[in-house]
């Protein structure tokens, strides 16, 4: 089977999430249309870059888990949205932004690239960079009190990516721990905050001068000898 068709299915759907279509089966047909109309010939036009056949056993398992990767994805759309309105319209504008460095599983690029723009796609996360040496992502946070939240929704696309890639790592693999940094003004506070609970606690030690003076005898006393 040739590759350069599969590219430009795949530039038909990328080109689904770059325009955000509304999920009516009409609009998305239309939008679909149009993205094969260009990614076609791009694709064609790039064939030589890349390998000529592909293995037709491998995009037919990688049918399903794309399938379960755009559901997870359109799901995290829809609540990224609502949380991000919630905290745009509240009076107090609850926000807490964080970079997060979130060590990656998958190493192929084109794996690397839709995780990267699914998390710029979603809002309230940005990708900010990609670190080659760590192979790891730095993603901007609106929100993060707990990084686990952030992640969590990641390492399942990152899951499915690697069935999708046909990545050498397996979904079962462990990660690594992400790096968590939080705004500077959020560790001034955080500073501030331990400042104040460390003068609020009791003190568990005497102090020199409240401790007795076992050296001298008490006032008014008479001494041994008398």
């Amino acid at each position: 089977m040739k590759r350069w068709p599969v590219i430009g299915v795949f530039l038909a759907i990328l080109w689904l999430f770059v325009r955000g279509v509304a999920l009516e089966p009409a609009t998305v047909a239309g939008e679909f249309l149009i993205g094969l109309a260009a990614g076609l010939p791009i694709a064609f036009v790039f064939r030589r870059m890349y390998t000529t056949e592909v293995p037709i056993g491998v995009v037919l398992r990688a049918v399903p888990a794309a399938v379960v990767y755009v559901v997870l994805f359109v799901k995290e759309l829809v609540v990224a949205n609502l949380d991000v309105a919630y905290r745009v319209l509240s009076p107090s504008m609850p926000i807490r932004p964080a970079v997060i460095r979130l060590p990656l599983r998958v190493e192929k690029d084109i794996a690397i690239t839709t995780i990267a723009n699914s998390i710029t796609l979603t809002p309230g996360t940005l990708t900010m960079d990609y670190d080659d040496d760590r192979n790891a992502l730095y993603v901007h946070s609106l929100y993060c009190e707990d990084p686990e939240d952030v992640t969590a929704p990641i390492r399942q696309w990152e899951d499915y990516a690697i069935r999708i890639f046909d990545e050498e790592a397996d979904p079962s693999d462990s990660a690594r721990e992400p790096v968590v940094r939080w705004s500077k003004e959020d560790d001034i506070e955080r500073q501030k905050m331990a400042e104040v609970i460390e003068e609020s606690s009791p003190d568990d030690e005497v102090s020199g001068n409240d401790a007795p003076d076992e050296s001298r005898p008490p006032s008014g006393g008479e001494s041994d000898g008398e």
